[in-house]
């Protein structure tokens, strides 16, 4: 009987890899960053090379720390960056040209003439997406375009497209399988989430040709099996779903009303709507939670393009900081009369706002402002867009305004008390962080298990999330009020008082 799951969570920054025992315990981590690209303002790139490299290299690490061997482990789940894109010869399995990052704004212009054009409403109707820089489509067309010769290849059937774990999947396999899962799709702005498949109509406007695309499969599904040079033997892929959803799974939110938020370079949550697709009024995602025995489970999400990035800003762009672990008690420190706000549109605003054109703004500055105001004021911007998230769901799904919001929390700022007892206070809601906090890796493990019958049905596996500490609401009504008003008038400032 196997007794491990193998996680791979190949993320913007690093790629991990996480070997489960049985009981979802952790046995053993690799993990290696890898280099960022930036070859013009708003570009963001990542070798593919490096991806793949990276996570073959921390898959052995995890499973030689383990003591484990291959027919050791029942099954590889995998989970990664979303919207990512990656191009490659079928023929070699080369990229042909670096992995355009999901920060990317370089399509910018591309999706306001295709706004202008009035296809913005229609792409909704059918993605639950927004025109925006952010997802695939525009990307992918970008590199076709752009590549010499690229169009004409794939068009001969040539190339083949994926994202991160399509990409990794298919080298996984020797090339034997080039597939995604339904959430990873969802993402690419080429996929209808009502139907369940890539769109014709989209793929026109989009000038995307069919033949790059991969097949789109359950998140618990067959995918294969790794090649037996990679890891001394074969391994079944059985598991897939973007680093948000599989958080969602990880968390256990498999009740319509539950909600979930990850904190990573960027802060996403996730609202479960159940088996009916919620569309925003409030310019917030629909996409697919996750998809399991061909049924899809929606969701609501609201995608902050800097979080834990602008923690990263205040340690490598300002130098206030050496570690992030700092800048909680900076931020416990500072002055708490001084209304100073960070508002982190580096690469511009996501949900609500969806402004790519827009940057990053202080405001509130005095002479006193220093170090620790600037670290309280980035802590405190992750509170504040998330609360803007939550408004947003609330206003979109009336069922959520009378339930009485608890959020779930995962991703690496999570480790800081004073963040997480900052959200609670200006939620005005609890905060729950749970034990194992690997719950984007976890996800992707239990998928994996769920398909190849280690693990139970998702009713039995929400039984065993356990909470490490809940974060309740401490802050006075009047002082949340007065922050929260400083913060939408900060970014209406921002926005040109729009």
């Amino acid at each position: 009987m196997a007794k491990f799951l193998l996680a791979i969570d190949q993320g913007t920054t690093s790629s991990r890899a996480i070997l489960f025992r049985a009981d979802l315990s952790i046995a053993a981590i690799g993990q290696q960053e890898f280099a960022q690209h930036f070859p013009a303002s708003g570009w963001v790139e990542h070798e593919p090379d490096d991806l793949l490299r990276t996570t073959l290299e921390v898959c052995r690490e995890a499973i030689a720390k383990g003591g484990a061997s291959a027919k050791d482990i029942a099954a590889i789940g995998i989970t990664n960056q979303r919207e990512t894109t990656v191009v490659w010869d079928r023929s070699t399995g080369n990229s042909i040209h670096r992995a355009i990052v999901w920060q990317d704004r370089r399509t910018a212009a591309r999706c306001e003439e295709l706004k202008k054009a009035g296809h913005e409403r229609a792409v909704a109707a059918k993605t639950g997406l927004l025109l925006d820089p952010y997802f695939s489509a525009t990307k992918l067309a970008w590199i076709l375009d752009h590549v010499p010769g690229a169009r004409a290849r794939a068009d001969r059937g040539e190339l083949a497209f994926g994202t991160v774990d399509c990409f990794i999947l298919w080298h996984l396999t020797g090339g034997a399988v080039h597939a995604t899962d339904a959430t990873n799709a969802s993402r690419t702005m080429l996929f209808d989430i009502h139907r369940g498949e890539w769109d014709d109509e989209l793929l026109k406007l989009f000038s995307v040709p069919r033949s790059v695309l991969p097949e789109v499969k359950d998140c618990a599904s067959d995918y294969g099996t790794t090649t037996e040079s990679l890891f001394g033997g074969k391994i079944a892929v059985r598991g897939i779903a973007g680093d948000q959803q599989a958080a969602t799974v990880g968390q256990a939110c498999f009740n319509p009303g539950m909600m979930k938020s990850t904190y990573g370079t960027g802060c996403f949550a996730l609202l479960n709507t159940g088996a009916n697709p919620v569309a925003s009024k409030n310019r917030l995602l629909t996409t697919i939670a996750y998809q399991l025995n061909g049924k899809r489970t929606y969701a609501l999400e609201g995608s902050i393009f800097i979080a834990g990035a602008a923690v990263q800003w205040l340690r490598d762009g300002l130098g206030i900081v050496k570690h992030a672990s700092e800048t909680g008690p900076l931020a416990e420190a500072a002055d708490e009369n001084q209304d100073v706000y960070l508002v982190p549109a580096f690469v511009g605003l996501g949900a609500p706002h969806w402004n790519s054109e827009v940057r990053g703004a202080m405001f509130g500055l005095t002479r006193n402002s220093g170090p620790k105001e600037f670290a309280r004021a980035a802590l405190e911007s992750v509170c504040y867009q998330t609360a803007d998230l939550l408004e947003a769901m609330q206003a979109d799904w009336p069922q959520a305004k009378g339930a009485a919001t608890v959020l779930r929390v995962d991703g690496g700022m999570v480790a800081s008390d004073w963040t997480m007892q900052r959200l609670a206070d200006i939620l005005a809601a609890p905060v729950d962080r749970p034990i194992v906090k690997e719950t984007t890796a976890m996800g992707a493990a239990y998928l994996a298990g769920l398909a190849s019958g280690v693990l139970p049905p998702p009713d039995q596996f929400g039984d065993n999330w356990r909470l490490e500490r809940r974060f309740t609401p401490r802050m006075d009504a009047a002082m949340r009020q007065r922050k929260l008003s400083g913060w939408k008038s900060s970014v209406r400032s921002l926005l040109g008082g729009k």
